[in-house]
């Protein structure tokens, strides 16, 4: 379809039962500006949640994902519909490569997995997705995106430091949930009650909706301080931070590829599925796309980019896949960057809020994962599967380390490698010697064993 042309569908103000707003579609402009921003407001809790939680510039992460929303659409022919946001994927990398390295590093990681998964993409739209789909079934995939989120968990509780004052131990926490429990129970509940109160885009909000509702509470607290609010230019440039390649990290950043994969084929598929358009050929496109916008996020100090189910959940709220409402919410995403004041604001959520908000989120990415088990219909009947799941998700969550010379390797790239390698390992030696398909070993299968002399 040509860039920046769209057809009207119908008469532009309502949508017929049963029919959707295809992606070369459009409705009146009021209309489709008015869903643009719906988009932004949808991937805003999310997004912003990624840079507050690792310590990059809201803004900075704002502005790249317009950046990179606009470089998506272009590079796929303005025919699948997505906005780019925070992968969360990218925080415990980050987090990691930060605290040994410094942020810079942590960019580097981030170019690096931007430019690995640009070239996934190249490959897949010369080779098709097949190949995928054999390294990475779904008790891998799962798996991989399970054990991401839950090594997350340490960060969501947060942490404290301990320091002697006047002969006593006072200790101080500064980060998830310890840092104000009360303001993160609230945040929690608010988020649990806006999901099953509300129907509708509402409903979908509920991270957003919980975070705002936070905030009031820990400004009536006193736990919040708009000095830098203050000080704040209205309009400006956003903070740009240029990265350094650092060897020791790069192995936390692969597995992030294999997430982004997963996620971008995900998300084709269901526009796919919505819109009833073929749209396999545009894959290989997707993923280039990704990796180059997280190339760019990279480069300039923002956070890496992914597709976003919650956009997908406003167009399928919506009946609108237009690439036009897209082009909008990237234009608003650019202006919205552009006020410093903005960003300031943004940046004063407090710990116990973020808190709050990472339990639910974390949470949820670990049990994304077992939602495609579910969908997929795995069986832990076969003891592969089992074995793999049960290796990687312990590694990770434990957050195994390995450093061997410069390079270190921690949880979600050790269970990764453990995931990747356990199922392929397994199923080759269970078809060389006939045994697949037997059930599995299990701590109950030793309860039940019979007793002999």
């Amino acid at each position: 379809m040509p860039l920046l042309t769209w057809r009207r569908h119908g008469d532009g103000q309502t949508i017929a039962p049963g029919a959707v707003v295809a992606p070369d579609e459009r409705l009146s402009w009021p209309r489709t500006i008015g869903i643009g921003m719906q988009h932004v407001v949808a991937m805003f809790g999310a997004t912003f949640l990624v840079p507050l939680l690792t310590g990059l510039p809201p803004a900075t992460t704002l502005f790249f994902s317009a950046i990179g929303t606009v470089a998506f659409l272009l590079i796929t022919g303005n025919r699948l519909p997505s906005y780019l946001g925070s992968s969360f994927a990218f925080i415990a990398p980050i987090l990691a490569a930060t605290g040994s390295h410094g942020v810079s590093s942590a960019l580097g990681g981030v170019v690096i997995a931007g430019a690995l998964l640009a070239v996934v993409g190249l490959v897949v739209h010369l080779s098709g997705t097949r190949w995928i789909d054999a390294v990475m079934p779904p008790v891998v995939t799962g798996t991989i995106v399970a054990l991401i989120g839950f090594n997350l968990a340490p960060a969501a509780w947060g942490s404290c430091n301990q320091e002697v004052v006047d002969g006593a131990i006072v200790e101080t926490c500064t980060s998830g949930v310890r840092a104000a429990p009360v303001t993160a129970l609230v945040t929690i509940l608010a988020i649990v009650l806006v999901t099953v109160l509300f129907r509708g885009i509402l409903g979908r909000l509920s991270i957003l909706v919980g975070v705002v509702v936070g905030y009031v509470v820990a400004t009536v607290r006193g736990e919040v301080d708009f000095t830098a609010v203050g000080e704040a230019a209205w309009f400006g440039l956003p903070t740009f931070t240029t990265p350094t390649f650092t060897p020791a990290v790069l192995g936390l950043f692969v597995p992030v590829v294999l997430v982004l994969v997963a996620e971008n084929v995900g998300h084709v598929k269901s526009v796919a599925a919505m819109t009833g358009a073929n749209l396999d050929g545009v894959t290989g496109r997707a993923l280039l796309a990704d990796g180059v916008a997280t190339v760019l996020a990279g480069s300039g100090g923002g956070s890496g980019t992914t597709t976003y189910a919650e956009n997908i959940g406003v167009m399928g709220a919506t009946r609108v896949y237009s690439t036009a409402a897209y082009w909008v919410a990237a234009a608003t995403a650019f202006v919205l960057s552009m006020s410093p004041k903005f960003g300031a604001l943004i940046a004063t959520i407090p710990a116990g809020v973020l808190g709050g908000a990472a339990t639910v989120l974390y949470g949820m990415v670990g049990v994304l994962g077992a939602r495609i088990w579910v969908q997929n219909k795995v069986s832990f009947a076969d003891p592969i599967n089992l074995t793999t799941a049960a290796i990687a998700l312990i590694v990770g969550i434990a957050n195994y380390t390995w450093s061997p010379g410069v390079m270190t390797f921690e949880g979600i790239a050790l269970g990764t490698v453990a995931a990747i390698g356990v199922y392929h390992l397994m199923r080759v030696i269970a078809r060389w010697r006939g045994t697949a398909g037997q059930e599995p070993a299990s701590p109950a299968s030793v309860v039940d064993a019979p007793v002999t002399d």
